[in-house]
């Protein structure tokens, strides 16, 4: 029989606010991260909002130094870190603990400013710095290095599904005895002129510019795709028997993961939610739960008219008579992308911690096509045991994670 493996510290910087108290306040009252652009100049693109961290200085959590060595998701993910670990309490053993880290494009904001200034200009004018500031694994190395953390150390890049593979990652480390602890790490920060142009030109983004607030709409009938969020999040995986030694508030139980891919189309979900069905299985089938079980689901819901009615297909499919209550929580924090795996498994981390059920805001106009309970606009008061987060991206990588509540 497995060991049960518990989360004992969560870590969070999102558009709705830095730190884990923040990011739920801001969810459980309905409120927005999505606004204009303010970090460049986007007048002339025509997508022009975004869920970006606001009035952030990373020289106020992290060492000036390490800012000027750091693209901002590398920011993200180690001030999340940080958090997460001062959360838990932890005294890290260097060769008993882990770090595994997921993001979908890495350092790509510094790619894009780095060729933008080069254009006209010198080869020398490009640092030294540079490529270390765009590799996904030095976000967990600068972590590493900071804490003196020793062990199992993997990135994992499936796209939007990065954060929910982190976890998994960091779930088997501990399952195969390479580490009684982990850290889970997921980050993004992908806004700059280039990725704004290319997914717009995709027809992927939302473009509600004249009112950002209600511009991501998950299941609504007027969705038009999503809308770019950034940021980070953590997790502190470790035994219960480690957490119950050294005296650890033990938040939840890490139930069952499962991963897959859709095998159909690369940035398509497979119209019926096989793919997605198929992972959601898997999870259950790792966690030894049945469907019923199963209380609530943040879903992947980005907003975008294919990708919300498979997921809802998948969710059917699987569920059957027995569909527990859905929301996404992107419609308050846009997509952010690796970043939200991680992030929205603390959300269903805390609905089963406070009884409080995350609304899907701005669902407003019913769709046919998307005909589950969404709990929408408002936070809903529920007891649940078990919860399940979604996260699926380009590829056709599935990816899903449950979580429990813990009783001594």
């Amino acid at each position: 029989m497995k060991e049960s493996i518990v989360i004992t510290g969560m870590g969070a910087v999102t558009p709705l606010g830095l730190g884990v108290r923040a990011f739920w306040k801001g969810l459980v009252e309905g409120k927005s991260g999505i606004s204009t652009i303010h970090s460049f100049d986007s007048s002339e693109l025509a997508v022009q909002i975004a869920g970006e961290v606001k009035d952030f200085n990373p020289g106020d959590h992290m060492p000036i130094d390490l800012v000027r060595k750091t693209d901002p998701f590398m920011q993200f993910a180690y001030i999340a870190a940080e958090e997460a670990l001062r959360d838990s309490k932890l005294t890290v053993e260097p060769e008993n603990t882990g770090i595994t880290m997921g993001t979908a494009m890495s350092g790509i904001a510094t790619i894009a400013y780095t060729q933008e200034a080069l254009t006209g200009a010198s080869h020398k004018k490009v640092g030294p710095r540079f490529i270390p500031k765009i590799l996904g694994n030095i976000a967990a190395a600068h972590i590493a290095i900071t804490h003196n953390i020793q062990g199992p150390s993997l990135t994992v890049s499936t796209a939007c599904a990065s954060g929910g593979d982190a976890i998994s990652a960091a779930a088997d480390c501990i399952r195969l005895g390479r580490a009684e602890v982990m850290l889970a790490v997921g980050a993004e920060s992908v806004l700059c002129p280039l990725v704004v142009y290319s997914l717009a030109n995709a027809k992927a983004l939302s473009r509600h510019n004249d009112d950002p607030a209600h511009a991501s709409r998950p299941f609504d009938a007027l969705r038009d795709g999503f809308v770019i969020g950034e940021g980070g999040g953590a997790l502190v995986l470790e035994t219960e028997s480690h957490a119950l030694k050294r005296g650890a508030t033990i938040y939840a139980r890490l139930m069952g993961c499962g991963n897959g891919c859709d095998a159909y189309h690369i940035t398509a979900p497979q119209p019926e939610g096989l793919g997605a069905a198929r992972c959601m299985e898997l999870a259950l089938k790792d966690a030894g739960l049945k469907p019923e079980q199963i209380g609530y689901i943040n879903a992947h819901g980005t907003a975008t008219p294919k990708g919300d009615a498979a997921e809802t297909l998948a969710v059917k499919r699987v569920f059957g008579d027995h569909v527990p209550l859905v929301s996404s929580t992107k419609g308050a924090t846009g997509h952010m992308m690796g970043a939200g795996g991680i992030t929205e498994l603390i959300a269903c981390i805390q609905a089963i911690r406070t009884d409080i059920l995350p609304p899907t805001i701005n669902l407003e106009h019913p769709d046919p096509d998307c005909d589950l309970d969404y709990i929408p606009l408002h936070s809903r008061k529920q007891h649940i045991d078990y919860a399940m987060s979604n996260a699926f991206g380009f590829g056709g990588q599935n990816s899903s994670v449950i979580v429990g509540r813990w009783n001594p």
